[in-house]
């Protein structure tokens, strides 16, 4: 089977924790057409289990961004299973002794990704849900001067103490499975990445959406399919050292976290340049509006809109919550002066 994505071959990496990873990949996708005057590009990093191909469901005909009109490119984190992860890289960084990876890391690999395959020196807009939300706001204070406009959703600049503690609970659920061994695991520890799934289930929707019912609008009958339907999708479709690693590099996500700004989070905040509309949902229990408020505070030309929704963090997957697209892409259509 053909593959529909492409790979930049990075060579050796110095990463912000002094390991060198060698042989390094960012696997991305291009849609549409850069123009001559390189000024219609967009960059959609990928969210925490994300790809490429999940992120298509942000762009389309009728939508917003559509490639008749921009320069689309699609980038997967380190550690999805894509582009480089524990999964897919060969000795000595392998399996769980795949070095720590930041979202600086990320930003600074994607940047090069642009520059070096295209010659593009400035981004129209960098927006993305959740992790790929927190990789925009990196973007905009790591190349202040490149980017246009940003728009994280469900996002974040910095991971917040209560989110950081519920990842650690995701994590100790997958790895208090016997067959864990330390990330040296022979088969998949289907146990604890079935308790995986089924934690974080009661995270990503709100309280409002199990009280009322709102999983039978995906199909689910009961809570307990909904359940085992999030226990199978993390034994079937994830390496649980990719996870693992992906957990690490969002529980360290802070765009102070770096010699521009020495763990100066205000400062940071303040050298965001891009326009910036940042969208909360009022039940997201990962990102709650409050963080973002004091975040947007500190923005030159920002401004918050909180979108009123049961679906909690989930509202902005992709076919959840049609209302939520019409909002997101009026957030757009503003942003790209459009």
């Amino acid at each position: 089977m053909a593959r529909d994505y492409e790979i930049f071959e990075l060579g050796e990496i110095s990463l912000q924790s002094g390991k060198v990873l060698a042989d390094a990949e960012l696997v991305y996708k291009t849609y549409g057409q850069l123009n001559p005057a390189r000024d219609n590009v967009i960059v959609l990093p990928t969210f925490y289990t994300g790809t490429h191909a999940r992120n298509e469901g942000f762009f389309g005909v009728g939508r917003a961004i559509h490639p008749d009109k921009h320069f689309i490119v699609s980038i997967n984190l380190f550690g999805n299973g894509m582009s480089s992860s524990p999964s897919n890289t060969p000795a000595p960084f392998d399996g769980p002794r795949f070095p720590k990876i930041t979202l600086y890391d990320n930003v600074a690999c994607q940047q090069r990704l642009l520059n070096d395959v295209f010659g593009i020196e400035q981004v129209a807009l960098v927006m993305g849900w959740s992790v790929a939300g927190i990789q925009s706001y990196q973007w905009a204070a790591q190349f202040p001067d490149r980017v246009v406009a940003i728009l994280p959703f469900c996002a974040s600049a910095k991971t917040s103490v209560h989110n950081y503690v519920f990842l650690d609970g995701v994590k100790a659920a997958l790895t208090a499975d016997s067959a864990w061994m330390s990330g040296e695991y022979k088969t998949p520890p289907t146990v604890g990445l079935k308790a995986f799934g089924r934690v974080y289930a009661g995270w990503v929707f709100s309280q409002t959406f199990y009280r009322e019912g709102y999983y039978r609008r995906l199909g689910f009958q009961t809570v307990e399919e909904l359940l085992l339907a999030w226990e199978q999708d993390h034994v079937m479709n994830w390496d649980a050292n990719d996870l693992l690693a992906k957990i690490w590099t969002w529980q360290h996500a802070d765009i102070s976290a770096n010699t521009h700004y020495d763990g100066d989070f205000v400062r940071a905040l303040k050298a965001i340049q891009a326009k910036a509309i940042v969208v909360a949902c009022s039940t997201d229990l990962y990102f709650p509006a409050e963080d973002n408020a004091i975040e947007v505070s500190h923005m030159s030309n920002a401004q918050l809109r909180v979108f009123d929704s049961p679906w909690g963090h989930c509202v902005a997957n992709p076919g959840n919550e049609p209302a939520f697209e019409r909002f997101l892409d009026d957030c757009i259509r503003e942003l790209l002066g459009e």
